[in-house]
């Protein structure tokens, strides 16, 4: 059987807004602020979603979770990866790796990334050394920058078994 090798790009970006529980990667983070959204406004998670989604040719999240439907008012976006992930193996579809970049001038993400990691590995049935989460900031430059908001950058890989 041979396998299909095929790579995947994911963003996302959310506002900051006060009021709101902040979660990334489904780890809630203590900070004032949190995302707005229709769901919980996980953006690494929403991001993980459209790079598997786009490396499979299967559209994107808003296709699939679209924030029309109310039953995706509030929901956990891991969810949303646990469907995803279910999705690609009807599919004949594994994920091989993920590595994914925040991009947030506060709060702090470094002490919180392993807990990161440990959720999208769990909800992937992935071994943990397949994923990579990595924080930075913009040096006070752009949205993220003027802490107006946060935003996620995933790269995957995938492989298809066919034949």
């Amino acid at each position: 059987m041979k396998k299909l090798i095929r790579v995947g790009h994911g963003f996302d970006a959310h506002r900051l807004v006060e009021g709101q529980v902040l979660v990334l990667g489904g780890v809630e983070i203590p900070y004032h602020q949190g995302l707005q959204g229709h769901s919980d406004a996980d953006v690494l998670i929403h991001a993980i979603c459209d790079a598997l989604l786009g490396a499979s040719g299967l559209g994107d999240i808003g296709k699939l979770f679209p924030d029309t439907d109310d039953r995706n008012r509030n929901r956990n976006s891991r969810e949303f990866l646990t469907e995803v992930h279910r999705l690609l193996q009807s599919h004949a579809i594994g994920v091989v790796n993920v590595d994914a970049t925040l991009v947030a001038q506060a709060p702090k993400l470094a002490p919180f990334v392993d807990s990161m990691r440990s959720n999208v590995s769990a909800d992937l049935q992935l071994d943990q050394s397949f994923v990579n989460v990595k924080a930075t900031t913009t040096e006070g430059l752009g949205f993220t920058g003027r802490g107006e908001g946060i935003a996620a950058h995933v790269v995957v890989l995938v492989e298809q078994s066919i034949g």
